[in-house]
């Protein structure tokens, strides 16, 4: 579903990613982690063509993301993308939100992009705040409307960049809780994040990011399962986030 290979990108001077390769099958779930600064943010963002990159080459689907005669805004359509800050419309209500992207680009009518959009706030457990705005919701819910509004545009595949960062620590389960059910119903998803109990719990592989490169790709259960065989970075990463 996804191929990433050989993905290199600086900013200016500074190369953010180098040499970046990696594979992601339908249905899988990989989870990208690593300290801050490594990189894991840029690599999910080129998947989509929000980051450009200057050597290597992204494929999502068969359609390569870096090829100058790609509709970048059709692939986008077809990949959903949770970000950490949620980026609903504020002027907008919740029903509104979820159907503008689905009658705009996806040329659905009103009422199909209706009907598609309360199922999934109904699926998110929200279906009663449809005509609240962004503002009377709890941070939660807010990226819980995200969700909802990425999955209702049926895409091939998810992205989350670190979806509960911005949340209390109260709110974060229940974001997950929605994100764990996408992955036992067969959702591809590349996600980044600090959520080691997440990532135990439905993630099929593990990616590990330091300054820029992809120092781990492997089975969660080799993962966390043989600590001795990781590297020296990934067991630095993980002494000090796994007690918490």
């Amino acid at each position: 579903m996804i191929d990433i290979y050989r993905v290199s990108k600086w900013y200016g001077e500074f190369q953010v990613l180098t040499d970046c390769s990696t594979q992601i099958a339908k249905g899988e779930v990989v989870v990208v982690c690593g300290p801050s600064g490594s990189g894991k943010s840029t690599l999910i963002k080129t998947v989509n063509g929000l980051e450009p990159f200057r050597t290597g080459k992204i494929s999502v689907d068969g359609v390569s993301v870096n090829a100058h005669n790609t509709d970048l805004p059709k692939l986008r359509s077809r990949v959903g993308m949770v970000f950490q800050n949620f980026e609903l419309f504020p002027h907008l209500s919740i029903r509104e939100n979820l159907t503008l992207a689905q009658i705009h680009v996806l040329n659905r009518s009103k009422e199909e992009a209706m009907e598609k959009g309360l199922l999934y706030l109904e699926r998110v457990g929200l279906k009663a705040q449809a005509d609240k705005y962004p503002a009377q919701l709890s941070g939660g819910q807010h990226q819980r409307v995200a969700i909802a509004r990425a999955v209702s545009r049926d895409p091939i595949c998810m992205l989350f960049d670190e979806p509960t960062s911005a949340l209390d620590p109260e709110m974060v389960n229940e974001v997950l809780d929605v994100m764990v059910e996408l992955a036992q119903e067969g959702m591809t998803m590349m996600c980044v994040t600090h959520e080691m109990g997440f990532a135990r719990k439905v993630a099929d592989r593990i990616i590990f990011m330091d300054q820029g490169f992809i120092v781990e790709d492997c089975s969660k259960d080799e993962f966390f399962g043989n600590l001795r065989a990781r590297s020296e970075r990934a067991q630095h990463f993980l002494s000090n986030i796994l007690p918490h």
